[in-house]
């Protein structure tokens, strides 16, 4: 069985600081086991036309400090369709790749399923996303990197806070998760987070700055999540604090991509390297269509139906742990 096998390794989707470690450990694995590894570049799109190099453990050098990924990405609407697919299976078949690594996020998977189910071919993914919003796994490839850019974003900010006595608005990304938002929104001591799972609505964030600026607060810091209800228009957001609260001088920081570059975290690179490893143990114990995630630091096989049906689960205790320290 291994030595008949060759795994294509690709990444989809947005970039996360972390893939490089993981496609280092999915080639250098290949290797461990005797099993020929191939780079697929440009994600889906690359699987279309056949942008293929063979890879082996020094193809990989001195790349799990790299945030990005070597491999690049792309995001690829003909493997929306059949035709598309067809196209990758072919290529596939002509270079003798029997198995896939793909390493992304939710569309990722969701492109891994149809192919797999439309020819039975043997796919594990691997979770790289900043927006840890993967059903099934504690943590994502690149969140706690993203956490870690946030919360020394947001260090700096309160210093020019603090300096004229304003209140900044800093919105993150998440997509409709609100991990980045919440856990970085205490870890940096902000004054409010507004995050999609608990819609605060307007009137109560005015009630609680007001009060805020009543108990002695100088200035503020409100981080946002971009898929927020009321902060989906953070500039329109301000003009209304503004508007109802005349004490407050309010500055909006959209803090944007930064979050999805960097070199990663060295949890990112373990995590990651942990997760390549067994995407390969499981395609060589004859396993597909499932996910490699960590649970409760184990590494667990959990599969592309589950992962991608909703997103992980929600802590709610920490909500109240950032109302109690906010005040």
């Amino acid at each position: 069985m291994k030595n008949s096998m060759k795994i294509g390794v690709l990444t989809s989707g947005g970039d996360s600081p972390g893939m490089n470690a993981a496609i280092r450990a999915v080639v250098r694995a290949c290797e461990y086991q005797g099993v020929k590894c191939v780079g697929i570049y440009r994600g889906f799109q690359g699987l279309i036309e056949a942008d293929f190099k063979e890879l082996n453990a020094r193809s990989v050098k001195n790349i799990i400090n790299r945030g990005g990924t070597f491999l690049k990405s792309a995001r690829c609407n003909e493997f929306k369709n059949s035709e598309g697919r067809k196209k990758a299976y072919d290529n596939l078949t002509n270079e003798n790749i029997n198995a896939l690594v793909v390493i992304g996020g939710d569309g990722t998977f969701k492109g891994a399923t149809a192919f797999q189910k439309e020819f039975d071919f043997p796919i594990v993914g691997i979770p790289g996303t900043i927006d840890n919003d993967i059903n099934g796994t504690d943590y994502t490839i690149g969140y706690d990197t993203a956490l870690n850019t946030v919360v020394e974003a947001i260090d700096k900010i309160r210093d020019t806070a603090n300096s004229h006595n304003r209140l900044f608005l800093v919105e993150v990304m998440g997509r409709d998760a609100g991990d980045i938002a919440l856990n970085a929104g205490i870890g940096a001591g902000a004054e409010e987070i507004l995050i999609p799972e608990q819609d605060m609505g307007l009137e109560r964030l005015l009630e609680s700055l007001d009060r805020s600026k009543k108990s002695g607060k100088t200035s503020s810091i409100v981080v946002v999540s971009e898929g927020d209800q009321i902060g989906k228009n953070i500039f329109e957001l301000a003009e209304n604090i503004e508007k109802n609260l005349k004490d407050y001088e309010v500055r909006v920081s959209v803090l944007g991509h930064i979050q999805r570059g960097g070199a990663p975290s060295c949890y990112d690179r373990v995590l990651a390297s942990r997760l390549g490893v067994g995407a390969v143990d499981a395609l060589l114990n004859g396993e597909s269509n499932v996910m490699v995630g960590i649970v409760h630091n184990k590494v667990k096989l959990i599969p592309f139906a589950e992962a991608i049906k909703s997103s992980n689960q929600f802590d709610v205790s920490l909500v109240r742990v950032a109302d109690i320290i906010s005040i």
